[in-house]
């Protein structure tokens, strides 16, 4: 009898032992039909053709512990299941690029944001420098430092009236100025 005409049951049996004319008849007998099973779920042939490839690499691999009573049945369940684990893997990979790309957007957006605060403090410095020393010297106490006109007005000896006037100005003089940041 040829192995041609030889059954399923035949084929498997052949295949356990290592035959690999049943291996080559198998894979002409059931590749085209896996592959359109495959086709039908993942619509792209690169990838169908690598999951019927490892379906059938896989049955070569296992022979000696092959037991199957349905060749057909077990070629098209491991298809299915091949195709499965593509779609789960691929989504799996999009929720990885969607969590990547979130978490880059907001280091750009961070970066982005240190552009622009890099900016505004050059814009303010510049502002600052147009004031006496003794007005910046008062804003950046007040604003960088944190201190209150009474505290600035004791440590430099001066009313504490003219601590508030001179930082007011200060202050409008950059809304004026800065009024495209803000």
């Amino acid at each position: 009898m040829s192995i041609l005409q030889s059954s399923d049951e035949v084929l498997v049996e052949r295949l356990r032992k290592g035959d690999q004319l049943a291996f080559k008849e198998i894979y002409s007998r059931f590749w085209k039909k896996l592959f359109s099973i495959a086709l039908k779920k993942v619509n792209d042939r690169a990838v169908v053709e690598g999951i019927v490839q490892d379906i059938f690499l896989k049955l070569w691999e296992r022979k000696e512990l092959l037991n199957v009573d349905n060749l057909e049945a077990y070629l098209v369940t491991a298809v299915r299941y091949g195709c499965i684990n593509h779609i789960r893997l691929s989504m799996l990979h999009e929720k990885f690029e969607m969590h990547v790309h979130q978490y880059y957007r907001h280091e750009i957006s961070c970066t982005e944001e240190q552009v622009e605060f890099t900016d505004l403090m050059a814009s303010v410095e510049k502002v600052l420098c147009s004031f006496p020393e003794s007005s910046q010297q008062i804003f950046r106490m007040h604003r960088i430092e944190c201190h209150s006109a009474k505290e600035i007005s004791c440590k430099l000896g001066i009313p504490q009236r003219t601590v508030e006037l001179r930082l007011s100005k200060v202050v409008q003089t950059l809304r004026i100025y800065l009024d495209d940041y803000l």
